[in-house]
């Protein structure tokens, strides 16, 4: 009878306690919630959201860079997915109209005009935001249905077609990010956007009218487009604008004198683009201007002083125009930039009722330009095709990148400084701030370290990838440490690993330490974040025949004076300096544009003495650094022996055979010298210029390492090399010159 009446009170409690407690204001309701489950299985079950059960409250789920529900109301009010897929800007990009779908992208049977319709449901969004999804398909005028939508970020997926016209019906729009998919067509007018502060459009096909913009706007990039429009009237009123970016275009006309004295601008980036013309010597710069880039257009005379130079707080760029003052090396005749002016500028609108007479004259003139164009333009092509030079079909971005990145150093010989000038210490642009990560940062972007995201095993540690909550691909590796007064110790390492950042170097993004108090001497794990590069190494290059045919004499020199930049900055950059830093052809890593990055150096983390996981055996505390340096030159002479021959060593004694065959065709003659060199390469060097590459890889080579030269005498000589180079190659000779 007792245990009766004790079932009965529980059972009183089960169903009618929970009626007395208020429910929470983050609940979400069982429509929004469906419609959450609905989103997974259209998103085919993306790993960040594979967790989810009937018994998980959206509402309360912690926050991740990959993951993030806000709720009010029992409505969803954010939400943020950012998934592991490859973008177009990663992977081989499509044609115009010949989008295929892929292992990156959602399968076939995935409907984006579906998913919208689902997604649309939520119809309290303020915030949206999926990345690297894999989505695919034309964006559907439904997106206008997200009323209350503050921020719209679709980037890193497949989405092509044009925007719809819908899109300027979001009023309360802030920020449109639709970077780095696959869109096309003209731009809808934007002004009707008055609350729209930041708009990235870069990274697709937009073209060829320069959008109409609203004048709330802070942040602009359309870098990487195909806007073929003048601008030079545009910007004014624009006096919240502090970021603009619309690299990598065909912009036509002069660059807008207001814009650079905007009262909010800081970055402007107009490079690679067909801007002629001359800057107003009046032309002012607000005191706000950090950074600006020119180069690569048809300017001519003079900067204006306020970007004529560098300065510790402002970065000018404003190499390959027709500038009259600068670094000839790095600037066109002025006569390339008129005829260039002349064949991009904008067509002009004949009258209509024009006579047949004048008609004719002019079809006649046109006739005698264009002709005179295809002429200079084939003589072009032949100088470029004799020089060596390869035109790829990046739009021209990278065709002068190797010496765009090279500054070569007078003819003096170089002093035994260990000092390296500021712009070789400072971070290469565009790289994201140093950080320190959280380890649940670090488990989101490699999935919780899953064995499908392991690259390799090296000597410092497991090396992972990974992707960042905006798309952006990285590499993580473990290093685990055992050592007492650990924390004390790892501060000055930290304070150096911070510093590694360069433009020749596998830059570190930032770190993350998890220590483990409980193990029996203060264990810890240094997760290392590392930018990745994806486009193989000097060894994939000189490997493959297909891609070996790129790598004539000006790109090996160049890529070899990265190499040797990257060493100078890990020896004399940083204090301490860091060596034995592993330097091998498979270690060196090429960007899209061949920018030499060393890859595998040593980083900086307490000696291996007390490691789980040995360092590569040069720590920065190393007192034997002096042997250490000079087996940094005895590597970096295996690679340049391995750049200049085509041919591979796998052992110390093929290395030394090789070298041994290379000194002898040295003191022979200039022609069994010239039959030693890569195939690929021949007809593309002055012979001065190689000669002169050869004997300080021979003297890197040294079997006596205090033979061996510094990094600061193989620089100056590998410059000198390229100087040489040039001059050779600006004079029209062919291989056939001494």
């Amino acid at each position: 009878m007792e245990n009766s009446r004790v079932s009965y009170i529980f059972l009183f409690h089960l169903l009618v306690f929970p009626l007395l407690i208020p429910v929470s204001v983050g609940q979400l309701s069982p429509s929004e919630t469906k419609i959450l489950f609905q989103v997974r299985r259209l998103l085919e079950y993306p790993g960040v959201l594979r967790s989810w059960t009937n018994w998980t409250n959206f509402c309360y789920l912690p926050s991740s860079a990959s993951l993030r529900i806000v709720c009010s109301n029992s409505h969803v009010t954010e939400l943020i997915i950012v998934g592991n897929k490859a973008s177009p800007s990663q992977v081989a990009k499509p044609s115009s109209g010949n989008f295929k779908v892929s292992g990156q992208t959602l399968s076939s049977q995935f409907s984006i005009d579906t998913f919208f319709t689902v997604l649309t449901k939520l119809s309290y969004l303020e915030v949206l935001s999926l990345v690297s999804l894999g989505l695919w398909g034309p964006l559907p005028a439904k997106v206008s249905r997200f009323h209350s939508l503050r921020v719209l970020n679709f980037s890193s997926n497949f989405i092509h077609g044009e925007i719809p016209q819908a899109i300027v019906s979001l009023k309360s729009l802030n920020s449109l990010v639709l970077a780095d998919n696959l869109l096309n067509g003209t731009i809808p007018d934007l002004k009707e956007l008055v609350l729209l502060e930041e708009l990235n459009l870069g990274d697709n096909r937009f073209g060829p009218k320069f959008p109409s913009l609203s004048y709330t706007l802070v942040t602009v990039i359309l870098n990487n487009n195909s806007l073929r429009s003048d601008i030079s009237s545009g910007f004014k009123g624009f006096n919240q604008l502090q970021r603009l970016d619309v690299s990598s275009n065909k912009l036509v006309g002069p660059i807008p004198a207001a814009l650079f004295s905007l009262p909010s601008i800081q970055y402007v980036d107009l490079a690679d683009n067909q801007l002629t013309g001359a800057f107003p010597p009046t032309l002012s710069c607000t005191a706000k201007l950090e950074f600006v880039d020119i180069s690569r257009n048809y300017l001519i005379g003079k900067l204006p002083s306020c970007i004529a130079s560098n300065s510790s707080s402002r970065t000018v760029i404003s190499s390959w125009n027709c500038l009259s003052e600068g670094n000839s090396t790095y600037q066109r005749a002025v006569s390339f930039c008129h005829k260039e002016a002349l064949a991009v500028k904008p067509p002009v609108k004949s009258k209509e009722k024009k006579s047949s007479a004048k008609l004719g004259i002019i079809l006649g003139a046109i006739g005698g330009v264009v002709g005179l164009i295809v002429v200079l333009g084939v003589l072009v092509l032949v100088i470029i095709k004799r020089s060596g030079i390869t035109v790829s079909d990046d739009g021209g971005k990278c065709n002068a990148s190797f010496a765009d990145k090279i500054s070569v150093r007078s003819a003096s010989k170089p002093t035994d400084s260990r000092r390296v000038p500021q712009t070789m210490r400072s971070a290469a642009i565009g790289l994201p701030q140093y950080r320190v990560f959280s380890l649940e940062e670090l488990e989101d972007a490699t999935n919780n370290f899953d064995p499908l995201n392991f690259m390799e095993e090296e000597s410092q540690g497991k090396v992972y990838k990974g992707w960042l909550g905006e798309g952006t691909a990285i590499l993580v590796k473990c290093v685990k440490l055992k050592q007492k007064n650990l924390p004390q110790s790892l501060a000055q390492h930290m304070e150096v690993l911070s510093k590694l950042r360069h433009l020749h170097l596998v830059s570190v993004l930032g770190h993350c330490v998890v220590t483990y108090q409980n193990h029996p001497s203060t264990a810890c794990t240094v997760f290392v974040v590392f930018e990745h590069i994806s486009n193989g190494s000097l060894r994939d290059h000189l490997d493959d025949f297909r891609k070996k045919e790129v790598l004539k004499w000006p790109q090996r020199m160049a890529i070899t004076i990265g190499v040797a930049r990257g060493i100078q900055f890990l020896h004399t950059g940083v204090a301490p300096g860091i060596f034995g830093n592993n330097l091998r052809l498979e270690n060196v890593l090429l960007d899209e544009c061949l920018t030499a990055k060393l890859s595998n150096y040593t980083i900086p983390l307490p000696s291996k003495a007390g490691l789980e996981s040995p360092v590569n055996g040069h720590a920065i505390d190393n007192p034997n650094s002096e042997s250490a340096e000079k087996e940094d030159m005895y590597q970096l002479g295996g690679i340049l022996l391995q750049v200049i021959t085509g041919k591979f060593f796998t052992s110390p004694i093929e290395l030394k055979e090789l070298k041994a065959q290379l000194e002898k065709s040295l003191v022979e003659a200039p022609a069994k010298l010239r039959e030693f060199i890569d195939p690929s390469a021949r007809g593309s060097f002055a012979y001065q210029s190689l000669r002169n590459t050869v004997e300080i890889t021979l003297n890197c080579l040294s079997s006596s390492p205090n033979d061996r030269p510094s990094i600061e005498d193989v620089l100056w000589n590998l410059q000198y090399s390229m100087q040489v180079q040039e001059g050779w190659t600006s004079s029209g000779n062919l291989a056939t010159q001494m």
